[in-house]
C-alpha cells in the first residue's frame, strides 16, 4: 500500500461532529446523511465568508468528527450559531473553516478515526442521493467525510433554481452502497464530479469513493 499523506498543519479543514449516541444510536445511513447535509448547511449558512473562498481552492477538507451526547451539546455552547443537522435519530453540525492545527481545544479532542455506526436492511432514498463506493470497505467516519465531498462539490455546479428546489424541501440526502461495479456503472449518471480521495487515511490515493445521483422517487 502506498504511504497516506499528511495533511499540511496551516491547511483549513471543515469540522464536522457526529453525535454518537451509545444507548440509542442512528444507522449509519442516517449518520452519513446527516453529516453531508451539515457539510452544506454551515456554507451555505454564511457562503460569503472568506474562509470558504480560500478553503474551497485547497481540498475543501473535512474532518468528521465523533462525539457522545454531553460532548455535542458542548460543541453547540461553544458554537451557538451553528444548525443542527437531523436524519431520523442521528443530529450532526459543521462548522466554518478553521485551521488545521489550531482547533479549539474542544474540538480537538474529539476523535476522528474508529467511527462505526450499525448498518440497516432500509434503503434512505431520496431525489438527492449520494452514491459510495462500498469495495473501499470504508469506515462510517471515511464515508461521511466523502459523502459530505460529494455533496459539497454538486451544490457547487448544481442548477441555482435544483438548489433551491432542493432546500425547499428541506434538503433531503439519500445513501446508496454500491458494489465497485454498479459504482462505475452509474457513475455515467453522476449529477457531479466523482470525488477521488487524497489518500490521508484508510484508503489508496486516488481512489473513487463517492459521488451525487438525482432520482425519481
Amino acid at each position: 500500500m502506498s504511504e497516506l499523506r499528511e495533511r499540511d498543519p496551516g491547511e483549513l479543514v471543515q469540522p464536522i461532529i457526529l453525535r454518537i449516541d451509545k444507548e440509542d444510536p442512528s444507522t449509519e445511513d442516517e449518520g452519513l446523511s446527516a453529516v453531508a447535509r451539515a457539510a452544506v448547511i454551515a456554507y451555505l449558512k454564511d457562503p460569503h465568508l472568506p474562509d470558504w473562498q480560500t478553503w474551497a481552492e485547497q481540498a475543501f477538507a473535512k474532518s468528521v468528527r465523533r462525539a457522545n451526547p454531553k460532548m455535542f451539546a458542548k460543541v453547540l455552547e461553544l458554537f451557538p450559531e451553528a444548525m443542527v443537522s437531523e436524519v431520523g435519530k442521528a443530529q450532526a453540525v459543521g462548522l466554518p473553516p478553521l485551521p488545521a492545527d489550531d482547533l479549539p481545544k474542544l474540538i480537538a479532542k474529539l476523535q476522528v478515526s474508529g467511527t462505526q455506526l450499525p448498518k440497516s436492511d432500509e434503503v434512505l432514498n431520496s431525489v438527492i442521493n449520494i452514491a459510495l463506493n462500498d469495495s473501499l470497505e470504508m469506515s462510517t467516519g471515511k464515508a461521511a467525510a466523502q459523502g459530505a465531498h460529494a455533496l459539497f462539490a454538486w451544490l457547487t455546479q448544481a442548477d441555482p433554481a435544483r438548489i433551491e428546489q432542493w432546500l425547499s424541501a428541506h434538503a433531503p440526502v439519500g445513501i446508496r452502497h454500491l458494489s465497485k461495479g454498479e459504482f462505475q456503472q452509474l457513475a455515467s449518471r453522476a449529477a457531479g464530479p466523482v470525488i477521488q480521495d487524497a489518500g490521508r487515511t484508510e484508503i489508496e490515493p486516488g481512489s473513487m469513493t463517492a459521488f451525487v445521483f438525482e432520482s425519481v422517487l
